[in-house]
């Protein structure tokens, strides 16, 4: 969508809005089901203690019943980005976060509900972001408006859009998936050094949030750049993007490290607890910087539709070279540090080669071949 942008066809981000948004409800309701079937195995994959397995059972369940929420939320916002639009899906995610809190204290504190009075707060807030998307899209005065009467499959469209999607997909889906097996390996350690590990990895989100919008920043940047023909633009803002990811990056990752505990004790005050997940914050977090490029640069590619080595180069790391090290470990020593670093080590192979693969894209090439696209797209017409 971007890059139709970009090259000012109108008529072809009209194809591909459509297309992306009736794609979305049919996989909405494909993983709906696959979800809610999954879930049994997914805890015993993770070797989820038996007493907190009930509690999560019923979480995921309802989680999965309204995922649609999520994905209509996640691609009417991708679609306003792609066009420039980043306030009003910011504007929403903070309205659904506001409802989100406000039913959970109703739900859990008001009616005792629980485990699931948080699930259903959370799909509830999920649907209220996507029907504000969903109307402004409707509403809006452009190419990206939405017909629910236009709906439909634009097959050759559809072509490019799983080009670029698939490999995207099945990269974050696998990555997803191998993080069971490595919650596996901390869970070995027991319970205090799993809710410890679960500690970090809230406040090891808020670090990594900001760098995160950028990325999609720059690949909507890239993307129109390309469209219009204009390559040094789009990899000056690439760099940009990278220097302001590695800031904001620091800026977070001093205090986190300096207040750890504190910043901890807000999620959980048990001191054996503390004591695991301030470990994990001071050993990993000094490898942050290299997540910065794994976005930046992955989100870069993805914008000049180069999904697939990026999907090469990240499932890789994350994934086989991340398993290996943990399988070695996991029987060399019985250290939780060690464990958890299996995640800066995926980082930082993931950001050598995402560098190389950047470096050697032949840009003037690309460029050249979305302008003939353009062409015989325009002799079909």
């Amino acid at each position: 969508i971007s890059q139709y942008y970009g090259a000012h066809r109108p008529e072809k981000v009209r194809e591909a809005v459509h297309t992306a948004m009736l794609l979305t409800v049919i996989m909405g309701v494909v993983f709906t089901g696959v979800g809610i079937a999954m879930t049994p195995l997914m805890l015993e994959l993770m070797k989820t203690p038996a007493e907190v397995a009930p509690d999560q059972t019923a979480y995921l369940t309802i989680y999965f019943a309204g995922i649609m929420g999520l994905l209509l939320y996640n691609m009417g916002s991708g679609i306003l980005r792609a066009v420039g639009d980043s306030q009003r899906p910011f504007y929403f995610l903070l309205v659904s976060a506001g409802v989100n809190t406000a039913l959970d204290l109703l739900f859990v504190l008001k009616f005792g509900m629980g485990v699931e009075g948080v699930a259903y707060a959370t799909i509830i807030a999920q649907a209220v972001s996507a029907a504000l998307t969903i109307a402004v899209l409707i509403g809006y005065d452009g190419s990206v408006k939405l017909s629910l009467r236009d709906l439909r499959i634009h097959w050759r469209m559809l072509k490019k859009i799983v080009a670029v999607g698939i490999p995207a997909a099945l990269q974050m889906a696998i990555t997803a998936f191998s993080n069971v097996f490595v919650q596996s390996y901390i869970n070995y350690f027991g319970p205090d050094c799993m809710s410890g590990w679960t500690a970090y990895t809230k406040v090891d989100q808020l670090v990594i949030l900001p760098v995160q919008s950028i990325s999609m920043a720059n690949t909507t940047f890239v993307g129109q750049n390309l469209g219009a023909g204009n390559v040094p633009r789009a990899k000056r803002g690439t760099r940009v993007a990278l220097t302001m990811g590695a800031l904001c990056t620091c800026t977070l990752m001093v205090p986190l490290m300096a207040f750890s505990k504190p910043l901890l004790s807000l999620f959980n005050q048990k001191p054996e607890v503390l004591y695991y997940g301030s470990l994990f914050v001071m050993w990993i977090s000094p490898f942050y910087l290299f997540t910065c490029v794994n976005d930046i640069l992955g989100g870069a590619l993805r914008g000049a539709g180069e999904a697939f080595p990026t999907m090469v180069c990240m499932l890789s790391c994350f994934v086989v070279i991340r398993q290996i090290y943990l399988y070695i470990v996991s029987h060399v020593t019985h250290d939780a540090v060690l464990v958890g670093l299996g995640y800066p080590l995926g980082w930082v192979c993931c950001a050598i080669s995402l560098v190389l693969c950047y470096r050697l894209l032949p840009w003037e090439k690309k460029q050249a071949a979305l302008h003939a696209q353009a062409e015989m797209d325009e002799k079909e017409v």
